[in-house]
């Protein structure tokens, strides 16, 4: 009895997770897909503004939560964003994890601040340690990413020649392995 309510409590986590990575990943793509968006626009479709507001309280004491200004580019790239993002909730497809997966890592690579070059060498430090015992020593992290669906990394076919799009044997780069060395080649470009 305890197992079964066991099991459906791992269910409905990893309902939320899915989820969860569902609106981030929309969001994520959406965010990534804008600049392109502008630029295949056509120039005669009219682009009207929008803006989410929440605010709390009444009179002198409201304050706001959101105000968040949009247009209409960015609601096609949102549109477009939520295919893909049922596409992989319902069908948990290597393409749509990718499609989430470079969106996180561009969208980490952008909001994430260091503020000096000697930062990213300690963290660059650091991360190295961890890899040599976490990710090569260890089994731990490959178990985690293979048994942990979600767009945490990317997943690249083996046996695509052979299979198609229908590949069942992946090999594996985590998202950390592109954001940080990223985001530190981005902070020596702005030094330089």
């Amino acid at each position: 009895m305890r197992l079964l309510q066991f099991l459906q409590i791992l269910q409905y986590i990893n309902l939320l997770l899915s989820m969860y990575f569902f609106v981030l990943g929309v969001l994520a793509l959406s965010h990534t897909m804008s600049p392109f968006m502008c630029r295949v626009f056509p120039a005669n479709v009219p682009n009207k503004q929008y803006q989410l507001l929440f605010t709390q309280g009444s009179g002198e004491s409201k304050e706001e939560i959101v105000n968040y200004e949009f247009d209409t580019k960015d609601l096609i790239c949102l549109g477009i964003s939520s295919v893909v993002g049922v596409w992989y909730v319902l069908k948990k497809h290597w393409i749509a994890n990718n499609l989430f997966g470079l969106a996180f890592a561009l969208n980490g690579v952008e909001l994430l601040h260091l503020n000096n070059v000697s930062t990213g060498c300690i963290l660059l430090g650091g991360l190295f340690v961890y890899d040599v015992f976490w990710v090569f020593g260890t089994n731990v992290m490959v178990t985690v990413a293979k048994s942990f669906e979600a767009p945490i990394k990317l997943v690249f076919p083996q046996d695509l020649l052979e299979k198609g799009l229908d590949a069942r044997n992946f090999a594996m780069l985590g998202l950390g392995d592109i954001v940080i060395p990223g985001k530190y080649m981005k902070i020596i470009s702005e030094t330089h």
